[in-house]
């Protein structure tokens, strides 16, 4: 009896990002039965030696989907990529293999003597091109490290560890690629001894995040309704990384409105991306031209720092005529935060962001974005209640006319530092009798 464990290197996080190294150790051993069973149960090759033709490793991101999809040229070039020779590794998960990389043979002919053990080494680079791991409504992206062997005269056996894949941006100027870490090289004096090293795109990458992540750009949002002024809300930065918070302020001083509690809620969008046909586009077209001649007075007015394209408008309850909403796709809300602010001047809006949420990206079927959901309860009420003539305090009123106004801002996630996550991986293994 042959057993194969595998154990990624990396023991304390099972996740890489694109571009990133994958290591993993794999190991082949031949089990011996024990003393107590009978050696009638003992095939030929289990008595003596064992003998393993092959075994090959590779990394595959296999996507499943509802959506309609050409699989045909997909199918083709799968076909020339692994050859004739290869794993079909199709058949080995429900799912369609969108990337695969070229399979590392680990030997050949190998034979284990009883109680014998080897172990080999696999790495292997994440593609920069590949999609991240996503598990979502319509479709789901998932990558697997597949280990495949076959004893003599038997049939394939194969061994899957999953990991887990963070998007990491791609460097729009290839320009930027041949820095090294002196950056005053042509100036400093040329020293034969010490090593000169170039720095890796994914550390280029990676500089780059962090620079974008770290850039605080505040902007201000005006927020109104039909009724009047309702706040101002300051986003201190549009991009986030993973564990990070979401923080703003709420500044409700010179209100026209009242606002008397509101929630907001970090929610991610799967937008499927579909071909469409010219009747489709015909119609929206037509919507369009219909929807920019009604004048609404219910829109959540944004003053200063934002493009009128990334403008959101924001429909109370009260409104007589709505716009199209645009298309929102299927949401799912992370987290939520809820504030009773009927009496405050100004406010902070604190909104975590798990590690376990996939960050921003676009594939050639799904677009996966992140907005912020407010939902403010408004009143036109400005005086709390009329005072108590017993105790000299304000009394609540027994009734309060309120209105519900919904605004969404959108949020960039990127993905953080693997090394960052704490997510220890466990060994697999394969027994093969």
């Amino acid at each position: 009896m042959i057993e194969i464990k595998a154990k990624l290197v990396r023991a304390d996080s099972a996740i890489y990002a694109t571009g990133e190294r994958v290591e993993c150790l794999i190991e082949f051993s031949h089990k011996v039965f024990s003393e107590e069973q009978p050696p009638s149960n003992r095939n030929a090759n289990e008595a003596g030696l064992e003998n393993l033709a092959w075994a090959s490793a590779q990394l595959h991101c296999y996507r499943k989907t509802s959506y309609s999809t050409p699989t045909a040229d997909k199918t083709q070039e799968l076909t020339e990529l692994i050859g004739r020779t290869a794993l079909d590794a199709v058949t080995q998960a429900p799912g369609e293999v969108i990337v695969a990389t070229k399979p590392k043979i680990l030997f050949c002919d190998q034979k284990l003597q009883p109680g014998e053990t080897k172990i080999y080494f696999f790495n292997e680079f994440v593609p920069r091109d590949g999609p991240p791991t996503y598990r979502g409504h319509d479709i789901r992206y998932f990558y697997k490290i597949t280990i495949a062997t076959q004893r003599v005269k038997s049939k394939v056996q194969t061994l899957t560890v999953p990991i887990r894949v963070l998007p990491i941006p791609i460097i729009a100027r290839p320009d930027e690629l041949p820095v090294t870490v002196e950056t005053n090289e042509e100036l400093a004096p040329t020293n034969p001894f010490v090593e000169k090293r170039e720095i890796s795109e994914l550390e280029i990458s990676w500089h780059h995040l962090k620079n974008v992540t770290a850039r605080r750009a505040p902007k201000f949002y005006r927020i109104s309704n039909k009724r009047g002024f309702v706040g101002r809300f300051c986003l201190f930065k549009p991009a986030y990384k993973l564990g990070e918070d979401i923080v703003g302020s709420l500044d409700f001083d010179g209100c026209q409105v009242r606002c008397v509690q509101f929630s907001v809620k970090l929610q991610q969008q799967e937008l499927p991306i579909r071909p469409q046909t010219p009747q489709v586009l015909q119609s929206q077209s037509s919507v369009g031209d219909d929807a920019s001649s009604i004048q609404s007075f219910d829109l959540a007015s944004i003053a200063s720092g934002v493009a009128v394209d990334s403008m959101h408008r924001s429909v109370t309850s009260g409104s007589a005529r709505e716009e199209a909403p645009a298309p929102t796709g299927k949401l799912s809300t992370i987290s939520t935060t809820h504030q009773v602010c009927y009496a405050t001047l100004q406010t902070q809006v604190v909104v975590p962001i798990p590690l376990h949420v996939t960050p921003t990206f676009h594939t050639d079927l799904v677009d996966v974005k992140w907005r912020l959901h407010f939902e403010f309860v408004t009143s036109t009420m400005m005086d709390f209640g009329g005072p108590n003539p017993e105790s000299g305090e304000l009394k609540a009123p027994a009734e309060m006319p309120v209105e519900t106004m919904v605004w969404n801002l959108p949020v960039t996630i990127y993905a953080a530092n693997p090394l960052q996550i704490y997510n220890p991986n466990q060994t697999f293994n394969l027994l093969i009798k």
